[in-house]
């Protein structure tokens, strides 16, 4: 899947976007099974997102690994879309993937034209984030990672540079805390992933990154450290 011109109406958008955007930035919402990434895109798109949710049968049971996630009761099978106007310039098209292995060819796919990847990630089940953050490494797209604090307690008895170390994660990789289901924490947990971006980036450069007319902005001064 390529970039996204502003200008094209998006997927499942019930609103039109403003005359004004003219810059479209894709990220991507990934992690683990049952990790909450349809909770985060939902918390931030002001659409209504789309959804390919399934009901989870017996013979997903077999396949997918489900402890600790005992009120699951349907899954993303192909992807979530949400959209998020920055200001009156600047949109971020978000694309949460689904979380079960199989799927992975799917949103290696999805990541074409993306700026990064925001990982989410469960204390419980930090070994089910490796996977994840390794296509990532392979594909050369960089990302953050957010631990998604659950209801249970868990993810706050675990300080962030004990989860670093745990992660191997490299120094300049953020790690930051968020309650998915929480507009504000999730915004938090963006922001960082789009100042990393920026320190990777020249102004307007990133492959994600398209104006409203589908090309490439200038090198003027980036549209994000405005936002």
């Amino acid at each position: 899947m390529g970039s996204v011109p502003a200008s094209e109406a998006a997927p499942g958008a019930g609103t039109h976007l403003a005359n004004g955007v003219q810059t479209a930035v894709k990220l991507l919402i990934v992690g683990h099974f049952a990790v909450g990434k349809t909770t985060f895109v939902g918390a931030l798109s002001e659409i209504r997102p789309l959804r390919t949710e399934e009901v989870m049968t017996q013979a997903g049971a077999v396949v997918d690994d489900l402890e600790g996630t005992k009120d699951k009761t349907t899954t993303t099978v192909a992807l979530d879309f949400g959209r998020l106007t920055l200001n009156d310039s600047l949109v971020l098209y978000l694309f949460g993937t689904p979380g079960q292995q199989r799927f992975t060819e799917l949103w290696q796919d999805m990541t074409r034209g993306a700026l990064g990847a925001l990982v989410l990630a469960d204390t419980r089940r930090l070994d089910q984030s490796f996977d994840v953050m390794g296509v990532l490494e392979d594909l050369g797209l960089p990302y953050a990672v957010a631990l998604n604090d659950f209801d249970d307690g868990a993810g706050p008895g675990h300080g962030l540079d004990e989860v670093r170390e745990a992660l191997d994660l490299l120094p300049e990789t953020p790690l930051v805390r968020c309650d998915a289901r929480d507009r504000v924490s999730s915004t938090r947990a963006l922001i960082a992933l789009v100042e990393y971006l920026l320190t990777r980036t020249g102004p307007n450069t990133g492959p994600g990154a398209r104006t409203g007319d589908g090309t490439r902005p200038g090198t003027g001064d980036s549209e994000l450290e405005h936002a």
